[in-house]
């Protein structure tokens, strides 16, 4: 079997990064939550 998770920090980055959680407004959404909920990290 192939391993099936190869980390890449840019990729991770692009897709779940601050920037792109704040470009649309469910991402906002998301930040406010997880704001409110008192996460220690807000996104990746």
């Amino acid at each position: 079997m192939a391993i099936t998770y190869k980390q890449n920090k840019k990729k991770r980055k692009k897709k779940h990064g601050f920037l792109k959680r704040s470009a649309t407004s469910d991402g906002r959404k998301i930040l406010q939550n997880r704001r409110k909920k008192g996460r220690k990290r807000i996104t990746v």
